[in-house]
């Protein structure tokens, strides 16, 4: 499974996502490889130092001879393995700019990683440009996450658009494995109207497992660590934990 992490809206817990998710995925026994394709370098930053990065995924992209497995840094959690990025992939749009591949870049270089590792996680930035449409067509699935907040579904058509659009030409396969609710807060009415106005839009798609508002959550980058070794007895750690054990489930079933 090639799973893309996607919504061009800001602060909805892409990077969170992205981190824990992969770091789940490893502790069930699978290779996983966590690519960074946000130039902000998020999830980049909660597992490595930039500081000590001569290459990154802009490389990927750009470079012919550039593979994949040169470009894999380990990551403190067992299985899991990163491609990093800088800022510098900001500008990848204006180099590829006019190139016949431009959307398929990413693709050719991930279809052979994903033959040796279980399971590879995009981290997509927050923009329906360049960076997302190859997360886009070189994906198997797609998860959305949505805030439970009042601007929660502000631009998800856009994003619906786009999808359509890689399927109906570059991937066909691609397949909306779920939408995730984060930064739920249980104890606010909003939150549950929010939750409800989600689930009324997007209805089986929506999983169960839904992300609560959590300190930990927001410091474990701090100390690069992922949810489970920082707060291991924490909601977050059983909240993505258990998503884990549904992506898996909804992607085994969509297989069958």
């Amino acid at each position: 499974m090639i799973l893309a992490i996607a919504n061009q809206k800001g602060g909805v817990g892409k990077p969170t996502t992205a981190i824990n998710l992969s770091a789940a995925f490893a502790m069930r026994g699978h290779r996983t490889v966590l690519i960074d394709l946000d130039p902000q370098a998020n999830s980049t930053m909660s597992y490595v130092e930039r500081a000590g990065l001569n290459r990154s995924v802009y490389d990927l992209l750009t470079e012919p001879g550039c593979t994949a497995e040169e470009l894999l840094r380990p990551t403190p959690v067992e299985r899991l393995s990163i491609i990093p990025a800088r800022i510098g992939l900001a500008k990848l749009e204006a180099k590829l700019v006019g190139e016949m591949d431009a959307h398929f870049r990413l693709k050719d270089k991930v279809d052979p990683l994903a033959k040796t590792h279980g399971l590879v996680v995009i981290d997509c930035p927050p923009a329906l440009g360049l960076l997302t449409v190859n997360a886009l067509v070189a994906a198997s699935h797609l998860l959305i996450p949505i805030q439970s907040s009042y601007f929660a579904l502000e631009g998800t058509d856009d994003l619906l658009e786009t999808v359509e659009k890689v399927r109906s030409r570059a991937n066909p396969g691609l397949q909306i494995i779920g939408v995730l609710i984060t930064m739920h807060d249980r104890r606010t009415s909003i939150a549950r109207d929010i939750r409800q106005q989600i689930q009324k839009v997007f209805g089986a798609k929506v999983f169960n497992t839904v992300i609560t508002k959590s300190v930990r959550l927001e410091e474990s980058p701090a100390y690069k660590e992922s949810i489970f070794t920082f707060a291991p007895d924490s909601s977050g750690a059983s909240e993505y934990y258990t998503l884990s054990e549904e992506v898996m489930d909804r992607a085994q079933t969509r297989l069958a």
